[in-house]
């Protein structure tokens, strides 16, 4: 199946949210977290590799974790000032809502159910991944269709499941779920075998065999079950916090199509190539006003954190261990969907 690129980038314009202005003094989301002095962001309740991980020094790291350290820096100009809240995904929602965390950010989709049901509110996407599945090569599936009668393991409390549903139901197969909430304990038992297919996020898909060292036992078969824009999350009635998310987002994706980057910005903020970019780092007044946010907000956040391609080469790309490509989500002009609001 394939997308053309207009055609994805509609996908990823129908899911931006357009918040009403926000009020100069900021929302209560944000007067709260600035009271408390740390920002409280949802992680993982393991590892989820690329997205969330920790390293050998018990730092948690991962593309989902730098956009957590970049909301920490947007408001208090540190990335420290971060408490990440290991959360189930099950878990996710009743967290948010209770207020135990301030944004979900891991590796969450946006659906009408959650929007309208639940009552949470939606930030631009940050990634534009497919669910896809695998299967143990041994099997020599071609396609789903394939696999009648087998067994599939599926992250419990996801959206996949109803994705591998939908799609199962489409092809009028059976497969029987084994539904595993913990990430690696549902890759444990595709690996041991206990299932033949293992349904998951793409990207997920395409790190797990590289993490286990056996790309050429496993095959990721040809069918997209579902796209899914993954999001920052977010209780609804503050939309200045949601103006936040995505004005953080778009610094990211803005500064890596100016060729903003962490090494260059302070040489590139003494000397301004445009009025936009004099903005946007803070020389000329108005980038954060009317977020409640400093006017170096985003000069912080490039400075410390990185724009969007330093975060996708370290966390997924070239500069990890997992070498993925950007694939659709890279920028607009280099074959992706990826683009910036506009600073005026």
């Amino acid at each position: 199946m394939t997308f053309s690129k207009w055609g994805t980038a509609a996908i990823a314009l129908g899911l931006i949210p357009f918040a009403l202005p926000a009020q100069a003094a900021g929302g209560k989301t944000l007067d709260a977290v600035k009271a408390r002095g740390v920002l409280q962001c949802t992680g993982h309740d393991g590892s989820y590799l690329g997205f969330a991980e920790v390293d050998d020094k018990g730092k948690w790291k991962g593309m989902d974790i730098d956009l957590c350290r970049a909301m920490a820096t947007a408001v208090f100009g540190d990335p420290e000032k971060l408490k990440i809240v290991p959360i189930s995904w099950a878990q996710r929602w009743p967290s948010l809502q209770s207020g135990e965390v301030d944004i979900i950010i891991k590796a969450s989709g946006g659906t009408l159910s959650r929007n309208t049901d639940l009552g949470l509110q939606f930030s631009s996407s940050y990634y534009l991944g497919t669910t896809k599945v695998m299967a143990h090569k041994e099997l020599n599936l071609k396609s789903l269709k394939d696999a009648n009668g087998g067994t599939i393991c599926i992250p419990a409390g996801t959206s996949q499941e109803q994705q591998v549903a939908a799609y199962t139901q489409k092809l009028g197969i059976k497969l029987e779920p084994v539904l595993i909430e913990k990430t690696e304990e549902l890759e444990q038992a595709y690996f041991s075998k206990r299932c033949d297919l293992y349904a998951q996020w793409g990207p997920t898909l395409a790190i797990a065999r590289v993490a286990k060292g056996k790309v050429e036992d496993h095959v990721i078969l040809p069918d997209v079950l579902a796209v899914e824009p993954e999001v920052m999350i977010m209780r609804q009635g503050d939309d200045n916090w949601v103006n936040i998310a995505n004005w953080m987002l778009t610094t990211l994706i803005f500064a890596e199509q100016e060729g903003i980057t962490s090494k260059n910005v302070d040489e590139i903020k003494a000397k301004p190539t445009s009025p936009q970019v004099a903005k946007f780092l803070g020389v000329a007044p108005g980038m954060g006003k009317g977020l409640g946010l400093s006017d170096d907000w985003a000069y912080n956040v490039i400075k410390k954190v990185g724009n969007y391609g330093e975060i996708f080469d370290r966390d997924m790309g070239k500069d990890s261990p997992y070498k993925m490509d950007r694939d659709l989500t890279n920028l607009w002009n280099n074959g992706g969907v990826l683009f910036p609001l506009v600073i005026d």
